[in-house]
């Protein structure tokens, strides 16, 4: 038996690491116990799925393979290694599961949080989950025909877990020991009580220990990494393209998990400017599928003859998982954006019904909080039942209307929003600042209330760059007639990610989605650790203890109900905390795309979610 073992350290000692640890995952809920190896682990009772099961139920079996995708991306690249914090990475390297780097376990996007075996054959956990033991597959190799190892596991673990980026840092401090138990086995043994860790150990990459071992893994570059996944990379343009071929020889081919998944011979991503720069290129024939993000382009401006002839097909993806946050954040780092009534007030000067209806012919709805679209999210009327309960213990710790109630206000069809101006003055003069000649200025020391409007130039994954900034200019507008002028920098992607990551900013745009399983992700998401510590998605720099005790409440709950409680709870600290600004979101995802593109007609849970494109979709010449 060979055991790696952390540094020993008191009780005490550990205890305040994990607590002050960042983690991520795609968080998940306890089950029972495991008797023995299973091919499966979910967050209640037993996988959906049989250990006999045929494929996956949002797949099909019988898609042909063969032809080729071409998909657009914002920005550009300079990194092939998504794992660590430095560069620009290729994104669709880390978040398309399972295209090159695979993971011990694989998540069904058809459950709220379920694994199955991919790379590991099997996963057992004691009932309490204090340990979690992976048995891995003998057949599986890198894209080399070099076996995958239980060395190289291990080796990806504590490397990802020292020197990776951030998110995997958290998890890595709750493992107490890593041991290999036998030829193709290893477990994780963890030093504190969290439910959720036995599945997070399953969605770690594994990558070949002997194409890093002996360089700098922190660093980025352009080394073509080598993958245990279905296919391999086969030309880079640094900064504007990337092509992923099928590899013929891929060992898990026949893995019932993979049935009717990676069906295209080439994946093709090409990088532009912006997201109206991949509009063009996708009605050019250039790029095969594209998202529309705008509900009021998806209902007016598809009616081109693509459209007509039926080259192009228009498709309504719809999900049932929580709208996730998205808006402008407002750094609490800076001393201005530190009171709440500020931050009420900023979002009291923002019209979302006015931008709604001029930007979305009003098909968006609101963000009304941050876990809304789902059973996870708060109500906006007083805490009640186990929500109250554990809010309570906290009561003199929380911002008004975490307990009594929160809403956001409705805005008005014209703009500005006088009502809403109104009440953004008194709360204005209620933190201590006045309109002086025209100017916004701090009632002690006349020091002007002045910030700036960070922005990406090529857009996010879910506003265009127009859009995005048609959405600033309304806003500023409104900010204008009570003495606030902010400035607006725009920056292009790589100079954008490095100051975001290091909270070099006062305002900017923020875009998180969630899971229905949050968990221990939370913690990197909004977690202390977060304030000071650069990379994590704390872009407001809150530094919240209850919202830190909903989370452990959450990853440690006994029931669903417990676990949903201690969800809505940790929503509304969330939401009454006034960080961001939030806009509108679709519950579902428009997608226009080539005729000969086609996915099953059963779609996933999670919907239009990593997994599902271009995972399940195939070419199907008409």
């Amino acid at each position: 038996m060979r055991i790696f073992k952390f540094p020993n350290e008191s009780a005490i000692r550990r205890h305040l690491l994990a607590g002050a640890a960042m983690l991520l995952s795609v968080a998940a809920m306890p089950l029972t116990s495991l008797a023995e190896p299973s091919h499966g682990i979910a967050m209640y009772g037993e996988p959906a799925l049989a250990a006999d099961f045929a494929h996956l139920p949002y797949a099909n079996p019988d898609a042909p393979k063969g032809g080729a995708i071409r998909m657009a991306e914002p920005g550009s690249f300079d990194s092939l290694k998504p794992w660590i914090l430095r560069g620009n990475p290729v994104w669709p390297i880390m978040f398309q599961p399972g295209l090159l780097a695979e993971t011990m376990m694989l998540r069904s996007i058809d459950e709220p949080f379920t694994l199955y075996g991919l790379l590991a054959e099997t996963i057992e956990t004691d009932e309490d989950r204090t340990w979690v033991e992976f048995t891995l597959r003998p057949e599986a190799k890198f894209s080399d025909g070099s076996p995958v190892t239980i060395e190289d596991v291990m080796w990806s673990y504590e490397t990802l877990g020292t020197v990776g980026h951030p998110r995997y840092h958290g998890a890595w401090a709750k493992v107490e020991t890593m041991e290999q138990t036998g030829e193709r086995s290893v477990r994780f043994t963890f030093n504190v009580e969290d439910r959720e860790l036995a599945l997070l150990m399953g969605m770690r990459p594994i990558l070949q220990k002997a194409q890093w071992e002996g360089q700098d893994f922190a660093q980025s570059g352009l080394e073509v990494p080598i993958g245990s996944g279905p296919y391999v990379i086969d030309r880079v343009d640094a900064g504007r393209s990337i092509t992923f071929k099928r590899n013929p020889d891929y060992w898990g081919a026949d893995l019932p998990v993979n049935q009717g998944l990676h069906n295209f011979d080439t994946i093709r991503y090409d990088y532009f400017g912006d997201n109206t720069a991949m509009s063009e290129a996708f009605r050019a024939g250039e790029v095969d599928i594209w998202r529309e993000l705008s509900g009021a382009a998806w209902q007016n401006e598809y009616n081109f003859a693509a459209v007509q002839s039926g080259d192009i097909v228009l498709t309504d993806i719809e999900n049932k998982r929580p709208s996730g946050i998205m808006g402008f954040v407002m750094n609490t780092r800076n001393p201005i954006f530190e009171d709440w009534r500020v931050r009420q007030a900023m979002i009291e000067a923002f019209n979302f019904q006015f931008i709604n209806n001029t930007l979305s012919a009003g098909q968006d709805r609101r963000i009304s909080s941050y876990f809304s679209n789902s059973e996870l999210g708060m109500d906006h009327g007083p805490a009640t039942g186990r929500v109250a309960e554990l809010l309570e213990p906290y009561a003199d710790e929380l911002l008004p209307g975490t307990i009594e109630g929160y809403t956001l206000p409705e805005g008005a069809e014209r703009n500005p929003d006088r009502q809403g101006i109104r009440r953004a003055l008194a709360l204005f003069d209620d933190a201590g600042w006045e309109i002086h000649n025209g100017t916004m200025v701090h009632e002690e020391t006349g020091e002007p209330f002045v910030f700036d409007i960070l922005l990406n130039q090529s857009g996010s994954s879910m506003r265009s760059a127009s859009e995005m900034q048609q959405i600033v200019n309304i806003y500023v507008e409104s900010l204008r007639g009570i003495g606030i002028s902010p400035t607006i920098t725009l920056l292009d992607s790589a100079q954008y990610v490095e100051r975001r990551n290091n909270y070099d900013f006062d305002m900017t745009w923020h875009e998180r989605a969630l899971s229905l399983s949050p968990g221990n992700e939370q913690l990197l998401y909004w977690g202390s650790a977060g304030v000071e510590n650069p990379g994590t998605s704390n872009l407001m720099g809150m530094n919240s203890p209850p919202a830190e005790a909903m989370i452990s409440e959450m990853v440690n709950a006994g029931s669903h109900e417990d676990f949903v409680a201690a969800t809505q709870a940790l929503d509304r600290i969330l939401t009454a905390g006034r960080y961001v600004v939030p806009v509108g979101f679709s519950p579902m995802s428009h997608l226009a795309h080539r005729a000969e593109l086609r996915f099953p007609e059963r779609t996933p849970l999670y919907g239009d979610w990593p997994g599902f494109m271009p995972e399940t979709w195939w070419y199907e010449a008409r």
